[in-house]
């Protein structure tokens, strides 16, 4: 298992993407301040902009740099690594963490299908199939992040295209994590974040403070370095709300669906209300 004290250190460098805010911002300053060097790609020049100057007054002009990207796009993403290979010559920490949630149903428009599959899937993929053979390549310690959704594991009824989005997030990065460790002398492994409720401009909706049951982006990244440290490639994060042991058994019960044969999304089953009440509350 690596170190990852060999990896969040001086001289090397990080990528972000959705690193303007949020989570993404929140990862980007703990690297920052761990004394990496800091890229942070995102839309909105304004924001970006204003971001990267929080990210200098922790490191310092010459360590920080904010790329315009869209993520859906390929040739954006090459761009990028093009801009940051120039820059600083290698990347030793990949995340790829952009996404969005337009809200969708099954026969909803097709344009909203679209963009989510192509900022929250495919700019995983596109992401990490850029960014991923220097990053082996160049033989020194790094990690894949990508930040997924328990939405992608339970696949709870509304908005089914960030749904299969997240859920296809999980299985790409399952296959990654698998392929890595199978390179002769690799040193580069993957990590899925599983963010619980965190109090992002994703998830605000018209709310002006954090709720009670949410955490911050910053208890997430906190979160996600100490499963890091531990080795963890799941890194399912609870919340003020909700406790690891409930989501354990709404991951369980989702699994049984299919183990037990039971209709799909059972939970949300008015006949199998009952017996996921009984199950969420064994001991």
């Amino acid at each position: 298992m690596t170190n990852i004290q060999d990896i969040f250190k001086k001289s090397n460098v990080a990528v972000v993407t959705g690193g303007a805010s949020g989570i993404g911002f929140a990862a980007a300053k703990h690297f920052a301040k761990a004394g990496m060097s800091v890229v942070i790609a995102d839309l909105g020049g304004d924001r970006l902009a204003k971001s990267a100057e929080e990210l200098k007054a922790i490191s310092g002009e010459e360590d920080v740099m904010a790329v315009e990207t869209d993520v859906a796009s390929r040739e954006s993403l090459e761009a990028l690594e093009r801009a940051v290979l120039q820059r600083f010559g290698r990347v030793h920490v990949l995340m790829n963490n952009a996404g969005i949630g337009p809200e969708t149903s099954i026969f909803s428009p097709q344009a909203n299908w679209d963009h989510i599959f192509a900022v929250n899937l495919m700019g995983v993929i596109n992401g990490t199939r850029t960014f991923g053979p220097k990053m082996l390549s160049h033989g020194e310690p790094g990690l894949i992040i990508n930040t997924g959704s328990k939405q992608g594991i339970t696949t709870p009824p509304g908005n089914p295209a960030y749904n299969i989005s997240k859920s296809g997030v999980k299985v790409f990065t399952e296959a990654l994590e698998h392929e890595l460790r199978n390179v002769e002398g690799g040193k580069i492994s993957a990590h899925l974040l599983i963010p619980g409720f965190v109090f992002t401009g994703l998830t605000q909706g018209d709310r002006a403070e954090k709720p009670a049951a949410a955490w911050t982006p910053e208890q997430t990244v906190d979160f996600m370095v100490e499963s890091l440290e531990r080795g963890d490639f799941y890194i399912l994060c609870p919340d003020n709300d909700v406790a690891r042991p409930v989501d354990e058994r709404r991951m369980a019960w989702a699994a049984g669906d299919i183990i037990e044969n039971r209709p799909p999304l059972s939970r949300w089953h008015k006949d199998y209300a009952d017996a996921f009440k009984a199950f969420l509350e064994q001991k």
